[in-house]
């Protein structure tokens, strides 16, 4: 699968799954916009790309902020002449039952993980129509499917990320952009890591597979609805999930 002369941003792309997806676009050849709230952890992100020969540069910005996702935008445009691919990943989580869940904890959820998105794809929508091409990729989850007790901010925030992904596809369609959704279940990352020992093995017994997933199984979903081989394929949820949802 060639990306070469595709500019991709990925947010959240200096760590994790993202940093994950960003190297499977990169193997493929496209230019890597990195974008992160801490700067500094995105910009060493990219210097090691950028040795391992990859053309990498790194961009701030707070997705919940709609004038931080226009700047960062306009900046990776000055810098390669183009958007191409956009990869929505960046997410935060901030874990509680309803009854105890502070309404401070529910807001910031769901601007990072939805008001995000939008506020990426709004951003790159006028330079991806003008191109008459685009591939748009959210990170939702199988919670936002299936719910998740102790997860309602995040459950209600990825769900919404699906409805917006079929609302923005059907916009966007006629101008050859195709935009869909990657829902990963249990995935090895610093976050999950976090989990206990009984909330983790409460996940396994959920995986008909038996094993919770890498970041590079999500990776490379994104890398093929990304492709052209995923030219026909627009608003729909890709599950990486080892059969936990069916």
């Amino acid at each position: 699968m060639s990306f070469q002369g595709k500019v991709a941003v990925v947010t959240g792309g200096a760590r994790g799954i993202g940093r994950a997806i960003a190297a499977e676009l990169a193997a493929g050849g496209a230019t890597l916009a990195l974008v992160d709230v801490l700067l500094d952890v995105a910009e060493t992100t990219a210097a090691e790309f950028r040795a391992q020969g990859v053309e990498a540069a790194a961009f701030a910005a707070n997705v919940a902020n709609p004038d931080d996702v226009n700047r960062m935008c306009d900046e990776v445009i000055a810098r390669f002449g183009k958007i191409d691919l956009l990869v929505n990943n960046a997410g935060i989580t901030r874990d509680n039952l309803i009854m105890r869940m502070k309404e401070s904890d529910w807001d910031a959820v769901i601007a990072v993980n939805l008001k995000g998105t939008f506020n990426c794809i709004k951003a790159v929508t006028r330079p991806m129509m003008k191109a008459h091409f685009g591939r748009i990729v959210n990170i939702a989850s199988v919670v936002g499917v299936m719910g998740n007790a102790g997860q309602a901010n995040y459950s209600a925030s990825k769900a919404g990320v699906i409805g917006l992904t079929k609302t923005a596809a059907k916009e966007l369609a006629s101008r050859n952009i195709t935009v869909n959704a990657v829902a990963p279940g249990y995935i090895q990352t610093e976050m999950t890591e976090k989990v206990s020992e009984a909330a983790r093995e409460a996940f396994l017994t959920n995986i008909p597979l038996g094993r919770g997933g890498l970041p590079e199984d999500v990776a490379k979903a994104v890398r093929f609805l990304c492709s052209e081989d995923a030219a026909y394929i627009t608003g729909q949820v890709l599950h990486v999930d080892g059969g936990m949802v069916m």
